[in-house]
């Protein structure tokens, strides 16, 4: 998810503009500051300089930061009586400040570009598809009895620090319909106590296990529906990984659509069985954190991502459009803009491609204070708007709630647009039975995102709520026995560990210490290194996880979670081996004293090297990070510390391995060749069972099964031009051209003929596999397009007719709480019917995209063409899992297929396979239309090659694979 200005999406818990303090969870102190702005882009078309009292946040070294009018005249002010040399001297350093920052203030006062992304109006209705039918009926009875202000309560939140949750929604209370409560992430329920924290979605997809996702899924999604939660927040696949620097990258599942599509598809499936409403995020394009808020850097706009229209198809719109054919009830629209409009007022992106292309039925709702409009962003398709603060946050001021009722008595807005946004929550409601009371009481979250205390206040963002109640009943949902999360977590955490170096099979090490054919009299001496194995300051010393200390089993942000427990990988280590036989010294730091103590290296047998990476949410900024890595090296020395290891262990006769934990691809080369170093294994984000997996693997108690889910480089040159962060700012708008296409990651170094470290989907394991007699059926034969875009069901019908203003009028007595949402106006007075300036192209009929036709698109695209069979052996010592890997090539197609440029292979699909020593298994692929179909920017539809043969090939990893059959 993402924050707006300097904050998160669950963000700012601090207002400077009247100088009051909101009250804070004692471990947030000091997590967000506040920026703000009262203008609105997409409803002015032009952002002017006039900032609020509130001051732009400034960070230390910041790349880009931008003056105030305010600022400048306090400025003159100072320097109106003193020396002309002084004025001088400031106008030298305001031009200088105005260069190194983009422009500074002449910038603000420059108008944007208008938006290139086409208009696409009006929003396509809910309730079109079988699946949801039953829902879609019961929302609009329910729906048909409500009045304005309820349905403008359930589509509004009630504003940040506005009930127990990070997200709130008020009630339509005449009709028996509750407050809506979400909670982040990803990664577990932010700030949630007595819950799990599960690896991040990193290392899930490092598991490449479609078992794992789901049941890892299924966990969060219990947790958070025990917790009294309706709506989480998660799981993630945008950041795609473009850039492998990324602050958020770990909240996703890889670089590769396709495997960031199945693993979003079995969590939602997990998550949605608990009857929570799963979200996908961040819709589409948020690749960086730097400028991707307005103001957070300084500038009045955030960030616009450019992509062309296959791109969006092919790489970052994928794994939301297999999302969307999972059955997802939610999506959330990103910060930064598409094509110079703002993602979540983005018409073309939100009707066009989400509701109508790919028949979402769902419900939109924005990031925390993404939305950048009101009656606009209403008719280009979000549908509710979190946490319900406009363009400020925790002020009171929100883009819809009173005006979203004003626009509907004033006729700027469709009533229709307003019942569709209404019963497309509702309907998500129904469809994951929240209806049903004996597992959703109505009685919303049992814990308090804002204090860990039992007793607090509800609305802790207002002053007016001085009522203490009991908010935190602290209820232990982690599961037990055969049923404790622990366990799940420990398995992903495992499977999600990838070996890449294995030196003359020298692991797994026994618990005994020497091997059993070696005959030794002394005792095996094992030494433990780096600040990454140990404890730390604590498992939850920073908020939000915002700093790199002790072992790193989370990124930061409002992904990460409270750790219950956090097992180092010290505590496990010395725990399983043989006390009688092995003797474990630790020294978790990355500055041990060698040079004075030369002992600690040179008495040690093995010494196992722990060092990491971390980055997070742009809110938060550690040791000169500000959400992105600003390289893609390890961390406080970690490089350095494992030549030293390496170099002097034994005497340097001694072996090193070496365990990271990463949020992504860190460069290896310093160490990876040094002789001394006989294994490495790229342990990703653990979560809170980091010792017990990383011990696991290193003894053999399983075997390793991780592929990477990214291309580990040499440089980070090695990943092209469009992989590097846009630190620095020169527009107003801060454009980021995705002009590489499709070509991240193993596609890059594919294309270009980049060796790489380690490829896209390799990892080892302590045994080996072969495979053979690779099969290919046809089941349909190829066509260039998909079957005529079927007819839709019939969406509710209301009747659509303004209300009399009286029925929105406060009532009469109503005491408000300050800085509170509410639906009400104050007076029938307030109600005047004028010409709204709707957007352009809103008058024009769009056509309907012959890709659409149902949930996830044509039906067409997700049959089955061609089945895929393979045969594996395990021809090792010991049983082990193997990840077979299936990728799509067109180098033999002919026809017109031959002019468009194609990546050389694509994954199109896996699966994992357990084998017994000697044991042989079968593997099966099916391949969908749109697996061997490429988006058409002409035809605006999925094209598959028809002529000539379409190339299969399955393997072990990208560059590893060993069958080769056509379709």
């Amino acid at each position: 998810m993402d924050r707006e200005a300097n904050q998160s999406r669950e963000g700012l818990l601090r207002s400077y503009s009247q100088g009051d303090s909101i009250p804070l969870r004692k471990s947030l102190e000091d997590a967000y500051r506040s920026s703000s702005d009262d203008d609105d882009l997409d409803a002015t078309e032009y952002l002017a300089a006039e900032i609020s009292s509130t001051p732009v946040t400034y960070r230390s070294k910041a790349p880009v930061a931008a003056f105030s009018h305010a600022r400048l005249e306090n400025i003159r002010r100072v320097f109106a009586r003193r020396s002309k040399c002084l004025l001088i001297t400031l106008g030298v350093l305001i031009i200088f400040w105005s260069i190194i920052a983009g422009g500074g203030f002449w910038l603000v006062k420059k108008a944007p570009v208008d938006g290139h992304s086409p208009p696409w109006y009006p929003t396509p209705p809910g309730g079109t598809v079988s699946r949801w039918q039953e829902s879609y009926k019961k929302a609009e009875k329910l729906v048909k009895e409500m009045t304005l202000v309820e349905k403008v309560n359930i589509t509004t939140g009630t504003g940040w620090q506005m009930g127990l949750a990070v997200g709130n929604t008020g009630p339509a209370l005449q009709v028996g319909f509750p407050g809506l409560a979400l909670q982040d992430g990803p990664l577990g329920l932010r700030f949630a106590d007595n819950a799990t924290a599960f690896p991040a979605g990193i290392t899930v997809g490092a598991t490449w296990n479609k078992e794992l996702m789901y049941k890892r899924g299924k966990a969060h999604g219990e947790e958070a529906r025990l917790k009294g939660i309706n709506i989480q927040l998660g799981p993630c696949v945008g950041p795609l990984g473009r850039m492998p620097a990324g602050g958020r990258n770990w909240e996703g599942f890889g670089t590769d659509p396709y495997l960031q599509g199945v693993a979003a598809a079995q969590t939602i499936k997990g998550i949605q069985e608990e009857g929570v409403i799963a979200t996908i995020k961040h819709f589409i394009g948020n690749e960086q954190e730097h400028f991707r808020q307005s103001w957070e850097w300084g500038l009045p706009n955030a960030m616009s991502t450019n992509m062309d229209d296959r791109t969006l198809h092919e790489m970052y719109g994928w794994p939301f459009q297999d999302s969307v054919k999972a059955g997802v009830a939610s999506v959330m629209c990103s910060y930064q803009m598409l094509n110079n409009s703002y993602s979540c007022g983005n018409s073309k992106l939100l009707n066009g491609i989400l509701k109508d292309e790919w028949g979402f039925q769902g419900f939109v709702q924005s990031d925390w204070l993404a939305q950048r409009s009101g009656v606009a962003s209403a008719l280009a398709g979000l549908d509710m708007s979190m946490p319900g603060d406009g363009l400020t946050w925790a002020n009171g001021k929100s883009l819809w709630g009173s005006e979203l009722t004003k626009s509907i008595l004033n006729g700027s807005l469709p009533v229709s647009r307003l019942n569709d946004m209404v019963t497309r929550v509702v309907a998500s409601w129904y469809q994951l039975g929240q209806d049903d009371e004996s597992k959703f009481d109505r009685k919303g979250p049992n814990f308090s995102s804002w204090t860990d205390d039992e007793m607090g206040f509800i609305n802790v963002g207002s002053e007016d709520d001085k009522t203490s109640v009991v908010v935190n009943k602290f209820i232990n949902v982690q599961g037990s026995g055969d049923s404790a999360h622990s366990i799940i977590s420990r398995q992903v955490a495992t499977e999600g560990t990838v070996l890449v170096k294995n030196e003359a099979n020298f692991l797994p090490l026994s618990k005994d210490g020497w091997p059993a054919d070696q005959k030794h009299e002394l005792v095996f001496r094992v030494g433990i290194f780096g600040e990454d194995a140990g404890e730390g300051d604590g498992r939850n010393a920073c908020p939000d996880r915002g700093c790199n200390q002790g072992t790193l089993g989370s990124g930061w942000g409002s992904g990460a979670v409270e750790f219950p427990y956090l097992v180092t990988p010290i505590e496990a280590l010395k725990k399983a081996f043989n006390k009688d036989k092995v003797y474990v010294t630790e020294f978790p730091s990355n500055t041990p004293p060698f040079q004075k103590a030369p002992a600690l290296l040179k008495d040690q047998d093995v010494c196992i090297v722990f060092a990491n990476a971390d980055s997070g949410e742009g809110y938060k900024a550690w040791n000169g990070i500000n959400g992105d890595r600003n390289d893609l090296f390890l961390q406080k020395g970690g490089d350095r510390l494992i030549q030293q290891v390496a170099e002097g262990c034994g005497g340097g006769a001694g072996s090193t391995i070496v365990v990271i934990h990463s949020v992504g691809p860190v460069i290896l080369e310093k160490f990876i060749h040094l002789p001394g170093v006989k294994a490495v294994l790229l342990a990703n984000l653990p979560g809170q069972e980091s010792g017990n997996a990383i011990t696991d693997i290193l003894l053999g108690n399983v075997n390793p099964s991780g592929k990477l889910p990214y291309t580990v480089g040499k440089s980070l040159d090695d990943y092209g031009p469009g992989a590097k962060i846009m630190y620095y700012a020169k527009e107003v708008i801060p454009q980021q051209n995705f002009s590489e296409g499709l070509y991240i990651d193993y596609r890059h170094f594919d294309k270009f003929g980049v060796e790489p470290t380690f490829p896209f989907g390799f990892g080892l394991s302590y045994t080996t596999f072969e495979y053979s007699n690779i099969v290919i059926e046809t089941v349909l034969p190829k066509s260039p397009l998909p079957a005529p875009r079927p007819d839709l069901l019939v969406p509710p019908k209301f009747a659509n007719v303004i209300p009399d203003p009286s029925v929105a009028v406060l009532p009469y007595g109503f005491k408000r709480l300050s800085k509170f949402i509410y639906p009400y106006i104050d007076k029938v007075e307030d109600i005047k019917e004028g010409k709204y300036p709707y957007p352009e192209g809103y008058d024009i009929e769009q056509p309907l995209s012959q890709a659409g036709g149902g949930e996830g698109g044509n039906p067409d695209l997700w049959n089955v063409y061609a089945k895929v069979s393979v045969q594996i052996t395990n021809s090792g010592k010991v049983a082990g899992k193997e990840v077979a890997q299936l990728y799509v090539s067109y180098p033999d197609i002919g026809g017109e297929a031959t002019k468009v440029d194609f990546p050389r292979q694509v994954l199109r699909g896996f699966e994992k396979v357990y084998l017994e020593k000697g044991a042989i298994e079968t593997v099966h692929f099916n391949l969908t239309r749109r697996d061997l179909s490429y988006w058409d920017v002409v035809q605006q539809n999925w094209v598959m090659p028809s002529e000539g043969k379409i190339t299969i090939r399955v393997g072990a990893s990208s560059r590893d694979l060993r069958l080769t059959g056509w379709y």
